[in-house]
Formats: C-alpha cells, structure tokens, sequence
C-alpha cells in the first residue's frame, strides 16, 4: 500500500492498525538539536485519545508513546525519529458482524475492491485511530517551529455554527470545554446536541477551525506545490473530513473585487485578510486561517440495510464504541497536519540563500 508517508524534507511515514498491536511511525528530516518537551507531546496526545469525555468514544487507550531512536537525553539528533503507540484496549470482536458485510460511507467496500483483503477489525488501517501517529509528529513539528502559533478550535457542529470573526475568537478558551469551542454557550448548546444525537444511536458533523499566527513571509513554492495546496491536501488527507476553505473561501466568490483585495499598509501588512495570510501560494507574513468540514461518524448505532460480499441485501447494525462526532477529538489532529506543512516549507526554505 502507498500512500504512507507525508512531506518532502520534513517527511513522516505511518504504520499500523486500530486493533493491531500498535500503531507507530517514523520521522525523517528532523533538524538536530532541537530540545523536545517530551510532556507536552504527550498532552497533544492526550488530547486526541479516546475516552476523554463523555461525548467521544469510551474506548479505553492511554495512547503513551514510546520513542525508539532519534531523541537522546531530550534533544533531537538529526537521525530519523522512530516511535510507537501500543494498542492496550482493543475489542475485536465487536466487527465480527461486518466480517462478510460492507458498511455504508466506510472504506470497507473499496478496500476490499482494491486490495482483495480487508481488515474488517475497526476499518484497519483506514481507521482514524491511524491519525495518532500525526499527532506525534505534529507535535515535534510544532517545537521545530519556534514563535509560530497554531491554534484550532470548533466552530460548528451540525447546524449550529460560531460566526464571531477569526480575529476576535479568545484561544485561551479552546480547552475550556469538552467541545474545544471557545465560546462556552455556543458549547453548552453543542455539547447538549451531540449528546442527543447519540441517545438517538445516530452521528453528526462539524466544522473545526484553524489560525495560524506569527508566520514569516515566503514558506510555499509556487504552481503545484502552493502553501494552500499543501495545507488542503493535509487536511483532507484527515478522515471524515469533506471540505477545505482558507480566507474569504466560498464567501469570497460572491463578493466585488474592489471589496474583496487586501489594500496594504507602508510596512507590507494589508488592511484586511481576504488571502488567508497566503498570495500566489506563498505565506505573506499576515495570519492564515481555515476551515475543515467533517462529515458524521458513518457507523450508526441503529439498524439499516447494506449488501455482504455477494451482493446480497442484509440488515445491520453498528456495535462498538464510536464517536458521536469527531469534531472534538479532530482539533489536535488538524493543528498537527499544518505543523507538518508548515515544518515542511520551512526546512525547504532553509535550501534558498535568502533568509526568512
């Protein structure tokens, strides 16, 4: 299977499966002597597992990473950084009733397809459980990239949706919920939603968004590999995730020209942010924001109709512990993909003779 490994310079390879016996990964390209918070990768972790609260999934995983090479006395040092994360609870037996059946919106019937084998056990590798292993290079990302903030926050659930402006989101307030919405009555309110939605067995999606401050002017490559295109690529590598949209996105398409150019000041900053902190592909040192739509959860606890492997009409119903919406967990997982791009473009900047 291709398809595992993200980044040129900064380059991560994944592995594993969700009821295999661990999941792990491999980071090649890391500069040496950059001192790691071994804790606060951990925290990031922690952010992302299972469990947490009560609106995400109750399987039971403390997702503790042990790393293997690369790291000596807490300092990276220039060799590929090897880790892995053990899977303590899994539930096997909780697919067997898909062992022979396709479940709807999964990857079950394309795998199968594609491969002539699948792993019906929690989707196998094309479970979101994978995307703890990006957490963990996200966060070592995130440490290479001094100064540079990335912050990610609910902004929607379902139909309800946060439409105070990027600029004027508080981001101390992200951790404050379980929802990791920043503001606490649009979180209460979700918080009740997404708990309704699961008594009735059923999912729901969201929007999670992302602002990314203190960036330096010139990290993207022009043509293919845009800074845009990097950070739309990396987020819709996510699962569940349906749509991508950076500064004005869609809303810019029904404004003016006139209205919708960003005016700039003596100092080379602009009047307003329509680009998204990004022109021609190329970051122009004003903040970059997005938004990441997920889909609901496909797995529903409730009965429904599909097909088995022979083409025949069969009845199920999802059994197993499954996210209501994954909006709340995807936060981390989002900051961490555009840690990875952004550590990508920077050492690839590093190879021109200008500094940034």
């Amino acid at each position: 299977m291709a398809g595992n490994s993200f980044g040129k310079l900064f380059n991560l390879t994944t592995y594993g499966e969700s009821h295999g016996p661990a999941l792990g990964g491999v980071i090649d390209g890391c500069p040496s002597g950059i001192k790691l918070d071994l804790d606060e990768i951990q925290n990031e972790l922690n952010r992302r597992k299972p469990g947490q609260s009560a609106i995400v999934t109750q399987r039971k995983e403390p997702d503790t990473v042990k790393f293997h090479s690369g790291i000596f006395e807490g300092v990276t040092t220039g060799t590929s950084i090897g880790f892995v994360i053990e899977n303590t609870n899994q539930k096997s037996h909780d697919y067997s009733h898909i062992k022979d059946s396709y479940r709807p919106s999964h990857a079950d019937y394309t795998y199968d397809k594609k491969y002539g084998v699948r792993d019906y056990r929690g989707g196998g590798r094309s479970s979101a459980r994978e995307t703890a292993c990006r957490v963990v290079a996200g966060a070592i990302a995130k440490q290479m990239l001094k100064g540079i903030e990335i912050k990610a926050y609910v902004s929607g659930v379902g139909t309800m949706k946060l439409d105070t402006p990027y600029n004027d989101i508080d981001l101390t307030q992200v951790e404050s919920n379980i929802v990791r919405c920043p503001d606490q009555d649009m979180a209460a309110k979700m918080e009740t939603y997404i708990k309704e939605v699961r008594a009735k067995g059923d999912t729901v999606g969201g929007i999670v968004s992302c602002i990314i401050k203190n960036v330096p002017v010139g990290l993207g490559e022009p043509v293919f590999d845009k800074l845009h295109a990097q950070l739309g690529k990396a987020m819709l590598s996510i699962n569940a995730v349906k749509g991508f949209e950076y500064g004005s996105g869609f809303h810019g398409s029904t404004m003016y020209g006139s209205d919708h150019n960003d005016a700039f000041n003596n100092d080379g900053t602009t009047k307003t942010n329509y680009s998204g902190g990004v022109q021609g592909g190329i970051s122009n040192g004003m903040d970059i924001y997005f938004n990441v739509a997920f889909k609901p959860v496909a797995t529903l606890i409730q009965k429904y109709e599909t097909i088995d492997k022979a083409g025949n009409t069969v009845e199920m119903q999802g059994k197993g512990r499954h996210d209501p919406c994954v909006v709340p967990r995807a936060v981390p997982i989002v900051e961490a993909m555009a840690a990875l791009v952004l550590a990508d473009f920077y050492l690839i900047n590093k190879l021109y003779n200008y500094q940034v």
